[in-house]
């Protein structure tokens, strides 16, 4: 193992990819601050938190925001063995290459598979059922009809698709402008709301008192509701993985991703949680704000004028546009990563890069479209927010657990490279606690009954890509061509 820390020790990035046995067809010019900027726009505070405050609060009251504390440590240690998987296999395709080197193609695929799925079906998501509706609002246009959010919706998913086409670098200056859009569409707003309510500017009926207020509006069982309120971390803080599936477009990515991935995780937490503090005290009124699909504007529209309304609204708007821009580019990377294996159907059509852009421009469009049906299919269902939001939380933390159990059986495989991230001996504990927290959120988010219709997206995905193996590609594993190679055939080089 020493021989494989001389010949990574000051490697030229090219020459990483080579002892993996690619070449350097991605265009590198991704620095710390784009990555950080992808992670943090991922999670996207305001997105997760605009999205799915009011179910919190229908479920456990106001008192729900102190379950982003425990979420965000969960995902804390999930970070730490993402940043460590990081350093030592910088790939596109992530999740994919993690799980296929460590225990095998197979295995590989159906971590991969459940990527994809995650990026699919909250592709639209965010925009049908909040992005949209303020983006209206800006136009004054209150309470459209559902015809004319899913056009518009439509309409915008367009838009990161063709950013990608023309260039990572352009994605990259979307999601590097969206931090300062995420701070202070987000946690600006909420530190002002907080400085309000603390000077009394306008009457307040429930003081301090109302962060420990547990009434919600469902009238569930206590611990079915705060499994439910759940949601609010669960569902935000995830995905901070994705700066990972940009490795190969990364430069120093051994460096810059770990760091990348833990101080937008970190951020996160932090930064959301005074958000909601602002958010929550600032309330007129519990039974307006969980009656409504936007409680923010109500909360807004009750301590500010109405033009800063409308600023605080073109913040958010960015910033939850900005998570599809880097949504299309991490879902178009992990099909080329699959592609290039061949593990996909179609392959070669997949694999294809630009000759001028130098991007997948093949797996932007045709992903792209799948998005798009994934979303009229999210609409027509009874209840949009279970199907595509309940969908898209749980799916990270299947992904989350399966390449922990596979690190967790190879890390000894991969001795630590030298200055780059490494657990050292808190590995066992944090791989332990990343496995045990795992399970929990998959269980909290699979059993509850309002998830039965995104616990059956899973499912019959699931059979899908169970298909595709057992009738195509099983062959191709067989036959040599396709898969990767495992990991100790790289330490052994």
């Amino acid at each position: 193992m020493g021989q494989q820390e001389r010949s990574v020790t000051g490697e030229t990035e090219s020459a990483v990819l080579s002892h993996f046995g690619y070449k350097q067809d991605l265009r590198r010019t991704l620095r710390f601050f784009a990555l950080f900027g992808i992670s943090f726009s991922v999670i996207s505070i305001t997105t997760g938190i605009f999205l799915s405050y009011r179910v919190a609060l229908a479920n456990f009251g106001p008192a729900s925001i102190w379950e982003w504390l425990a979420v965000g440590v969960g995902q804390l240690l999930v970070a730490l063995v993402v940043a460590e998987l990081g350093t030592r296999i910088p790939l596109a395709g992530y999740a994919y290459q993690w799980s296929a080197r460590l225990v095998g193609p197979t295995y590989g695929w159906y971590v991969g598979f459940f990527g994809l799925l995650y990026m699919t079906v909250g592709g639209g998501a965010i925009f049908l059922l909040v992005g949209t509706p303020l983006l209206l609002s800006e136009f004054g246009i209150n309470n459209p009809s559902g015809h004319l959010v899913l056009a518009v919706t439509l309409a915008i998913m367009l838009i990161p698709m063709v950013l990608n086409i023309v260039s990572v670098q352009l994605a990259a200056r979307v999601n590097t402008t969206a931090v300062v859009t995420e701070i202070v569409g987000t946690v600006v707003f909420g530190v002002l709301l907080l400085v309000l309510w603390g000077l009394h500017s306008k009457p307040s009926p429930y003081g301090a008192g109302i962060l420990t207020n547990t009434a919600g509006t469902a009238h569930n069982p206590v611990w079915y509701s705060m499994v439910l309120a759940g949601i609010l971390g669960m569902y935000t803080l995830v995905g901070f993985e994705l700066a990972a599936d940009l490795a190969e477009e990364a430069l120093d990515a051994r460096r810059n991703v770990p760091r990348a991935v833990l101080f937008a995780v970190g951020g996160s937490v932090v930064l959301g949680f005074v958000a909601l503090l602002g958010f929550t005290v600032a309330i007129p009124s519990l039974h307006s704000v969980e009656s409504t699909n936007l409680p923010f504007l109500v909360i807004a529209e009750y301590w500010l004028p109405t033009w800063l309304v409308k600023v605080f609204v073109a913040f958010v708007v960015f910033s939850m546009f900005s998570i599809s821009v880097v949504g299309a580019a991490a879902q178009a990377r992990l099909v080329f990563a699959l592609a290039r294996d061949n593990m996909l159907p179609f392959s070669k059509f997949f694999s294809r890069i630009h000759a001028r852009t130098r991007t997948p421009v093949t797996a932007l469009v045709i992903f792209g479209v799948i998005d798009i049906l994934f979303t009229i299919f999210g609409y027509l269902q009874s209840n949009s927010f279970d199907t595509l939001v309940g969908a898209t939380a749980i799916i990270p933390f299947i992904i989350y657990f399966l390449i922990t159990v596979a690190y967790a059986f190879k890390r000894g495989a991969l001795e630590a490279i030298p200055g780059a991230f490494n657990l050292g001996r808190f590995a066992k504990p944090v791989i332990a606690l990343v496995l045990a927290w795992s399970a929990a959120a998959i269980l909290s988010l699979s059993l509850p009954s309002a998830f039965r219709l995104s616990d059956g997206i899973v499912v019959v995905s699931l059979v899908l890509a169970s298909l595709w193996y057992f009738l195509a590609l099983r062959r191709r594993l067989a036959a040599g061509s396709a898969g990767v190679a495992p990991i100790e055939s790289y330490a052994e080089d």
